[in-house]
């Protein structure tokens, strides 16, 4: 008898903890979809087209700058071509190198790690990027892509940019606790999954040979100091002053990882 009650308490236990995850799955999927309602896609799908030479002025070979990954590299939320995420970037490079850049953006909007193989297939066969910036994962933790699976397709086509001769940076995944449109408890939940996420990808990074550079640590107190400034209209991209800081962070890395190749 007593033999009996202690399995029917143990059924009873995992029935409770099976009714407790579907019920937490059943919150975290409405919370998910209020947060796409309240989203929405006012800016589009298409971000603009900054890809030209920035900093005429100067003379000399142009730095050859690529940029891949989702729709903060692509810079969409900008209003003006200038003020995308890598003509800010080009913009930073010009002045501190007196080159001009040519700047190159493979991103696109909703892009996942996966996403990279085909960037990189789309770029012209004679590119030969000096320096390649990589900003990607946010929509890998949204599609809950498995961490293993998001880094190996990283490490990868940072592979195949340095096989191109390109020094490499990676900007790793936002804090996606910073985006208030999100309800809690799923905010918490993209906040921690965005931390795992960004922490592997620092380590591939790194493996593969690339300059890291964390965005959670150098502009994330922004975000969630200043959402009203740092987000566009949707609250979810970055604005014109969102894109103008995450350049910035970028840039001494950018920079570096020039210096390193000047120097092989």
């Amino acid at each position: 008898m007593r033999r009996r009650r202690a399995v029917a308490a143990s059924a009873a236990a995992v029935v409770a903890a099976g009714a407790a995850v579907a019920g937490a799955r059943a919150v975290l999927h409405r919370q998910a979809r209020i947060a796409r309602r309240r989203i929405g896609k006012p800016l589009g799908e298409e971000a603009l087209d900054a890809d030209r030479v920035w900093g005429r002025r100067h003379e000399g070979t142009p730095v050859e700058l690529v940029v891949l990954g989702d729709s903060i590299a692509a810079g969409l939320g900008a209003l003006r071509p200038k003020d995308t995420f890598g003509a800010r970037l080009a913009k930073g490079v010009a002045r501190a190198t007196r080159r001009p850049v040519r700047l190159h953006t493979a991103a696109i909007v909703g892009g996942e790690s996966s996403t990279l193989a085909a960037q990189l297939d789309g770029l012209p066969e004679d590119c030969r990027p000096d320096v390649a910036v990589v900003v990607v994962g946010g929509n890998d933790v949204t599609h809950r892509v498995p961490v293993p699976v998001a880094t190996a397709h990283l490490a990868d086509a940072i592979g195949r940019l340095r096989e191109r001769g390109a020094e490499v940076v990676v900007g790793t995944c936002p804090d996606l606790g910073a985006l208030r449109p999100v309800p809690q408890p799923l905010r918490a939940l993209g906040s921690r999954m965005s931390r795992q996420l960004a922490s592997a990808q620092a380590d591939a990074g790194r493996r593969a040979g690339a300059h890291v550079v964390s965005l959670r640590r150098a502009v994330g107190p922004f975000f969630i100091t200043q959402p009203d400034e740092m987000f566009s209209l949707d609250r979810f991209h970055p604005s014109a002053l969102g894109y103008r800081r995450t350049a910035e962070a970028l840039l001494p890395a950018v920079l570096a990882a020039l210096g390193a190749a000047a120097a092989g």
